[in-house]
């Protein structure tokens, strides 16, 4: 009902997402772009200060109304992490994983509209669905305020360190990076995320209490944080072609920068930014994997996820112990079904791109059977 009613709206549009940050986080982003705003996105200031002053007066009215619920609520099963580097199938996984009745998930208003969606969510769910374009602008992949979303999005808009902090003023270069396996915080400020984080999710599972389903790549950097957080979670990692993530991804950014900076980007060292990250997301990865149980961890790969996604997803119920796989079958069978002329963007690299990234991500390569492999799609 959603996409229907924003079919038609030009896909390339977004709303800007900064508009969800409440005072704190809104004065925080600021200082980490030293206020670079471009001429073209001037009117944000004014605008978004407006915005986070109304957001802080909601996210009291919301404390006022709930605290009381809140502090003494709980999340009632361990969640499910998706982890895997960006354009690596892991919405495609996400979207899959929420089908099933047992599951829930932070849906994209509350991850843009972390502060207050308690109080708020219904009313703009039923009058604002207006705004937001009727596709990401990354993919063909449907947009929708119910929808799956990152709460990533969520953690960044309420103040707390993320790499996303990024997209704001990506000129300024690569913002909050000890935020991306937590490591490099202080002691304080890793308490303060880790705090922000559980009370969003417990705000999420007081709404509905059922197993979450949470999706968001810096998440694969974050294995022992999430392992103190939550020592019964359950983990699975979706890997891809390197090729076609690495265009993909650096297509991701620039779309973003140009969609939700608050500067004209220039894109300067974006590449080999993504050559940097995608390598230390994937030596987190090996490095710390072996902290969780190998029942409540399981990994695949995008390309066998496509090609036959019920063997794919019965493997993973049964590996991580989730439930009768019969029970979301029907929904999995009726979704692949309306989505089976679902178009993924293609990608060939030239020759010098193709050695390239095999000069710098070959292990990974090597690692994960992708060396030598033919036509790229990087949905």
């Amino acid at each position: 009902m959603e996409s229907a009613k924003a079919k038609g709206k030009t896909n390339g549009w977004s709303p800007h997402i900064w508009l969800g940050c409440d005072l704190f986080a809104w004065l925080r982003l600021l200082w980490l772009g030293r206020y670079s705003f471009g001429w073209k996105q001037a009117h944000l200031l004014p605008l978004g200060t407006m915005f986070a002053l109304g957001h802080t007066i909601l996210r009291y009215a919301q404390q006022g109304l709930y605290g009381q619920r809140l502090r003494t609520s709980s999340i009632q099963e361990p969640p499910i992490f998706i982890l895997g580097h960006w354009r690596s199938g892991t919405t495609l996984l996400h979207e899959l994983l929420v089908l099933d009745p047992r599951h829930s998930f932070p849906n994209t208003y509350q991850c843009f509209d972390p502060a207050h969606f308690l109080i708020s969510e219904s009313f703009i769910r039923k009058y604002f669905n207006w705004i937001l374009p009727s596709q990401r602008m990354m993919d063909n992949m449907p947009v929708g305020w119910g929808r799956p979303q990152e709460e990533e999005f969520a953690l960044a808009l309420l103040g707390q360190p993320s790499p996303y902090n990024s997209i704001a003023f990506p000129n300024r270069g690569w913002q909050d990076a000890e935020a991306l396996n937590l490591d490099g915080l202080p002691k304080w400020q890793k308490a303060n995320w880790k705090r922000a984080f559980l009370k969003f999710l417990k705000e999420v599972a007081f709404r509905d209490p059922r197993r979450l389903v949470l999706k968001s790549p810096p998440h694969t950097c974050r294995i022992p944080t999430l392992l103190e957080m939550f020592p019964d979670a359950r983990f699975i990692h979706i890997v891809r072609d390197p090729v076609a993530v690495f265009s993909s991804t650096v297509n991701l950014w620039k779309k973003m920068y140009r969609a939700q900076g608050l500067h004209e980007p220039t894109f300067e060292g974006l590449e080999d930014r993504v050559y940097e990250t995608f390598l230390q997301v994937h030596r987190r990865l090996d490095e710390t994997r072996g902290l969780i149980r190998s029942d409540r961890f399981h990994e695949l790969r995008y390309e066998d996820l496509v090609r036959d996604p019920l063997d794919e997803m019965r493997k993973i119920y049964v590996n991580l112990d989730l439930g009768n796989f019969e029970k979301v079958q029907p929904d999995l069978e009726r979704y692949l079904a309306e989505h089976a002329d679902y178009e993924r963007n293609k990608w060939q690299p030239s020759a010098d791109e193709l050695a390239e990234i095999t000069r710098r991500w070959g292990d990974v390569m090597r690692q994960y059977g992708y060396l030598n492999v033919g036509l790229r799609d990087a949905s």
